[in-house]
């Protein structure tokens, strides 16, 4: 027995049942023009596409293969003002679950930071975010 398709956008019910309209993609109306005025959503920056932006986006290279000491643990969910200082420098995070990692961040906002981090068995930086109640300590690099 076939299965019954519930969707009528499914191509393959117009073979089924002929005479039903075909199918056709969901018109939307277009955008602002470019250069239009109109309000601006706020994003936080994603990997650098090479246009616009601090020149200093992607980290130079691999992170540093000395790891800093530890700094011990922290009680309290991390300040954004705090690891503010660390933007776009190395900066070696311990999660509460653990976990360590080299971190690049290029974004601190009022419960999260994003930036770039480092997985060393692939031997690159992928782009990623961190809530800051999840850091239990940081140490950036000089």
């Amino acid at each position: 027995m076939y299965p019954y398709y519930s969707s009528i956008s499914d191509p393959y019910r117009q073979q089924i049942q002929p005479g039903l309209p075909p199918v056709t993609q969901p018109q939307f109306p277009p955008g602002p023009p470019s250069g239009a005025g109109g309000p601006q959503q706020q994003f936080p920056p994603g990997p650098p596409s090479g246009v616009g932006g601090p020149q200093q986006q992607f980290p130079p290279g691999p992170p540093p293969s000395q790891l800093p000491q530890d700094s011990g643990v922290s009680l309290y969910a991390v300040d954004p003002e705090g690891i503010r200082r660390c933007l776009y420098r190395y900066t070696y995070i311990q999660l509460r679950n653990g976990r360590r990692f080299w971190f690049y961040p290029i974004f601190v906002g009022r419960y999260s930071i994003a930036g770039y981090r480092w997985i060393p068995s692939q031997y690159r930086w992928i782009y990623s975010g961190i809530d800051l109640k999840e850091i239990n300590s940081f140490s950036c690099q000089a």
